[in-house]
């Protein structure tokens, strides 16, 4: 008798479902939404009531608005529609698309590895992963951009193996799509998963590095087009209402000026410019910070890269979004104690799992087990083991990256998917961080990628992505 792989599947979905209600169920009613939350919370059942994407000022004054991406308060609103503007609402749909991640690694482990138990528990991890779950109570945008990129990273690893895959890419790029009207900076990644696509293609490689390069750029093409598509609407809204054209939103140059400005490597009070003290349009006001900060890293820029590793640490070595949130939200129904708690539990689970996803790449292939590579990957990967039982853990995830890229072409071209692209989110994530600001929560997208790369055997490491099949 054949057992159906997809019951597995159905398992983790279920694990990761309930999971996440059991925390809707404590939080409704004690965790109201806090931080950028509140604002979350208020655009979306503006957009429920038919305001459209606009703020309503004390003086009673209604602009249009764009400061903050407008996917997830869109999502939100489509709930509040239906059952009312309800925190707990915003809670569920959390719930319903992160229990979606642990079925994404399900997936992308089952495609590394012919046996079926490597997928499951992969997938069971991540639907329990601490880090993610407890976030299911915080109207927040990180929980629901990272599922949003393993269903990616899951249907470009199946592409891979369909005949029919530019239709899937289309697809990649649609899920990109709304990825980066949730998180814009999740647009980096629709290129890296296009051009993944195309390697360890069931039809064999292409028959020189040409063919290779064109086929790669053609996929990378397809879902970078498929992804600007879906916010080719909302582009053109910003074009006619803020008067500033923005694929997204209009807070790079706020942010770019608070990376100039922050001592902590995180967040901080803006400081605002001298010169855009007058300067009141959303828009305007953005791109008046944005020449503020260039001007400051023009005159300064040794004084600004050597707030990088600051950033990166604040971004990589504790994530604690959902301790920092919950105790925010609410200090009696989750006091400092449970907040440390949690934390501490979060941060063991990371850096276990971040160990043994550099063990595993460790005892990966490398091209034609070239002696320099294994000796730069054994290293790097001692490095980042060093580094999983020290405070700096950045050092650990960076080196997990380094220790991927180590492999080498071939064999990453062989490699499944999610070994490459784990490398590809960790780089994006530091890269884009160093130059504005750190914060746990942006590093959590790494979280479910890094976990599935634990349970990838060395054996399989080097094979394509499997179509999923009976066991």
């Amino acid at each position: 008798m054949t057992r159906d792989p997809r019951r597995d599947g159905l398992v983790v979905a279920g694990v990761g479902l309930l999971a996440r209600l059991a925390v809707v169920a404590w939080a409704a009613g004690r965790i109201p939404p806090t931080a950028d939350g509140t604002y979350y919370d208020t655009l979306a059942a503006r957009l429920a009531e038919g305001h459209g994407y606009t703020w309503l000022w004390p003086d009673g004054a209604v602009t249009y608005a764009a400061h903050y991406p407008v996917g997830y308060p869109a999502l939100v609103a489509l709930g509040y529609a239906l059952f009312g503007a309800r925190p707990a609402v915003a809670m569920l749909l959390n719930a319903a698309i992160g229990a979606a991640a642990g079925v994404g690694v399900w997936s992308l482990v089952g495609r590394a590895s012919a046996r079926p138990r490597p997928a499951l528990a992969a997938g069971l991890v991540v639907a329990l992963h601490p880090v993610l779950v407890p976030y299911t109570a915080a109207m927040m945008t990180e929980g629901v951009t990272t599922a949003l990129l393993v269903a990616a990273a899951a249907l470009a690893a199946h592409a891979r193996s369909r005949a029919s895959w530019t239709r899937w890419l289309v697809v990649t790029g649609i899920v990109m799509g709304i990825a980066t009207l949730v998180r814009p900076q999740s647009l980096v990644l629709a290129p890296v998963l296009g051009w993944l696509a195309s390697t360890g293609r069931a039809d064999g490689p292409a028959r020189s590095l040409g063919g290779a390069l064109r086929r790669g750029g053609a996929a990378a093409a397809v879902v970078t087009a498929a992804a600007l598509a879906v916010c080719a609407p909302w582009t053109a809204r910003n074009c006619a209402r803020m008067d500033r054209c923005a694929l997204v939103s209009v807070n790079g140059g706020w942010n770019l000026a608070i990376g100039t400005q922050t001592e902590s490597g995180g967040w901080r009070e803006l400081e605002v410019p001298e010169a855009c003290a007058t300067v009141f349009q959303e828009a305007a006001k953005d791109a008046c910070f944005g020449r503020a900060a260039r001007e400051a890293i023009a005159r300064a820029p040794g004084r600004w890269l050597a707030r990088a590793p600051a950033k990166l640490r604040a971004t990589f070595d504790y994530f604690g979004a959902a301790p920092w949130y919950l105790h925010t939200a609410n200090a009696d129904a989750f006091p400092y104690r449970a907040k440390v708690a949690l934390g501490a539990v979060e941060t063991l689970a990371s850096r276990l799992l971040l160990a043994a996803a550099l063990v595993a790449v460790l005892r990966m292939r490398s091209d034609e087990q070239a002696p320099l590579l294994r000796r730069v990957r054994a290293a790097l990967a001692a490095v980042g083991l060093v580094a999983c039982v020290l405070v700096p853990g950045t050092v650990g995830y960076l080196a997990l990256a380094a220790a991927i890229c180590a492999l080498g072409r071939r064999a990453l071209a062989r490699a499944p998917l999610v070994v490459p692209f784990t490398a590809a989110v960790i780089v994006a994530t530091a890269a884009l961080h160093a130059v504005f600001f750190g914060a746990g929560r942006y590093g959590m997208v790494v979280v479910p990628f890094v976990a599935a790369l634990a349970f990838v055997r060395p054996a399989a490491a080097p094979a394509p992505d499997r179509p999923e099949k009976p066991a």
